[in-house]
């Protein structure tokens, strides 16, 4: 019998991916991914709920490192300041190392529209969630909502920067310029509505 193995999660996450990519995600069980690693497919159900589960396994960390930089700006303080400080944060959850990897998930959920689905989902429940986190700083609606709204979309379209072909600017480098563009849009003056 297979024991469960330290570094399970890991081994079968990378499994998964390739195996997603050369056969397809519909196509691929549950099975062939623990045979993969020489684990059963009892294992792979102690580590996931299913294989969709595989590609988005640490959704929680993923949030969370959004929410310590939230915590990690003094108050009080502008809504974009805190963002740019979340942004900053969850950065460093993606490495350099990591974007192979990153690029290859995201082809996977491309060509899948329920994956797709489900990553629109992570971004909206990770927006919900710095939105609560900046009203409990006092920061009131809708600039709460309207400030994480901005950051999960900046962090989205960083993001799709970072992992495009031949990209090499790190993600923090990427994101801080896609900020920075968002500022640019907000200081501009918005049109007279009457002259339009």
């Amino acid at each position: 019998m297979v024991r469960w193995e330290t570094g399970a999660t890991e081994r079968l996450q990378v499994a998964a991916l390739e195996l997603f990519t050369t056969q397809g995600f519909e196509q691929t069980t549950a099975a062939e991914i623990a045979h993969a690693v020489g684990l059963t497919e009892r294992t792979f159900f102690r580590h996931f709920s299913d294989k969709r589960e595989v590609l988005f396994y640490g959704q929680d960390q993923f949030v969370q490192v959004f929410l310590d930089g939230v915590d990690a700006v003094p108050s009080p303080a502008a809504p974009l300041e805190v963002i740019a400080s979340a942004l900053r944060s969850a950065t460093a959850f993606f490495p350099d190392g990591r974007r192979p990897y990153s690029r290859a998930r995201q082809t996977v959920i491309d060509q899948n529209p329920a994956l797709q689905e489900r990553e629109r989902h992570k971004l909206a429940g990770l927006a919900t969630a710095v939105a609560g986190a900046l009203r409990e700083r006092g920061i009131s609606e809708p600039g709460a909502t309207l400030a994480a709204e901005s950051g999960a979309t900046v962090f989205r379209i960083a993001f799709a920067q970072w992992i495009r072909a031949g990209e090499e600017r790190s993600l923090a480098d990427i994101a801080t310029g896609v900020l920075d563009e968002l500022g640019h849009l907000t200081r501009r003056p918005l049109p007279d509505p009457e002259s339009a």
